[in-house]
């Protein structure tokens, strides 16, 4: 079905296709998704029906949890949520790349606020493992910004399964400086504090993941991978979008600004995806996302020290029925036990 609809979505604009292609997944009968067979994996404290879930962008506010619930998804990643609501960047601001298989989007934390995001989560029939990634407004100053992921984390706390600190982001200005030098221990010390205090009153345990950038080089990986180790992060999402210039000298300039995902995004995120894994071993859970369009893209991830993958400009070009064939035939990592859980 998607391939027929597909050229129809491509003559859109890319961010009213998105629109378009959610509310239609909303409309479409759940027997129209095949859906994938156990491919059970247990990491986080949780239990997966298989590896493969869905990266945080595609539904920033919650509102669509039902409808993707029918692709088949063993994990929904929301947001990224801030604060305070924000129109994000101007527009247009999401490209599409179809020779290459890749997305450029500079949409910058457009959201309805985590307020909203809660209110949609209490209202969805979704009762699956939910991941909730949140950041900080764009008017927040540095120096301040962990007070935003904190406001954030109070209110989604008791709703999340997981939830993912985004400081890799390259279309929020700095924002990426919270993964170096004193910021980085400084925001994981106070998240750890807030993430016993939460536990105590809420009586669950939340995970903490943290989403990194493909573009830090190996001394910056070294030492953000001994903080998460130090402060007891339970998982990282490697990789964010790359902002690297070399991805974008075939690109048209008006697509030349913001972060590159999809095929192109595959072999620099495995292989910070296989650093992380030489660092951190078996005592943080990997998932791995950055340009998984099919089996081999997937399995590579899972090669490099992955659990766990997860999806989003794949989706858009393959469709919907990527998710089952990869659950299907992925050989999947069970070697890794938190600390936490052991």
């Amino acid at each position: 079905m998607y391939s027929i609809i597909r050229p129809w979505l491509f003559k859109m604009d890319a961010e009213k296709a998105h629109s378009v292609a959610l509310s239609l997944l909303g409309l479409a009968p759940k027997f129209c998704f095949p859906q994938p067979p156990i491919n059970q994996i247990d990491v986080l404290g949780m239990t997966f029906t298989h590896p493969v879930g869905l990266a945080a962008g595609l539904d920033k506010n919650g509102e669509y949890l039902d409808a993707l619930a029918k692709i088949g998804f063993s994990f929904i990643e929301v947001g990224t949520v801030t604060p305070k609501p924000q129109v994000g960047n101007p527009k247009p601001r999401l490209f599409r790349a179809p020779e290459v298989h890749a997305i450029v989007n500079r949409m910058g934390f457009n959201n309805l606020g985590v307020a909203t995001l809660v209110e949609n989560i209490k209202k969805s029939q979704y009762r699956g493992i939910l991941g909730v990634n949140i950041g900080k407004n764009r008017d927040t100053l540095l120096s301040k910004a962990v007070d935003d992921y904190l406001f954030c984390m109070r209110a989604v706390y008791q709703y999340a399964s997981y939830i993912t600190v985004n400081i890799s982001s390259p279309n929020t200005p700095d924002l990426r400086h919270l993964q170096q030098g004193m910021y980085f221990p400084h925001l994981l010390s106070r998240l750890q504090t807030e993430q016993i205090k939460l536990a105590g009153i809420h009586q669950r345990h939340v995970p903490l993941v943290i989403k990194i950038s493909p573009d830090e080089d190996e001394e910056t990986l070294k030492e953000m991978a001994d903080s998460m180790l130090n402060y007891g992060i339970e998982g990282i999402i490697a990789t964010n979008t790359t902002s690297q210039r070399d991805f974008f000298t075939s690109l048209p300039l008006i697509m030349r600004q913001g972060g590159l995902s999809g095929k192109p995004l595959s072999t620099l995120s495995t292989s910070c995806l296989r650093l992380l894994k030489e660092y951190v071993g078996n005592h943080i859970t990997l998932i791995g996302v950055g340009g998984i369009h099919d089996l081999a893209s997937a399995q590579e991830k899972i090669n490099a020290g992955a659990s766990l993958v997860q999806v989003y400009s794949g989706l858009i070009y393959q469709g919907p029925e990527l998710v089952p064939q990869l659950a299907a035939r992925l050989v999947v990592n069970q070697e890794v036990k938190n600390d936490v859980y052991n």
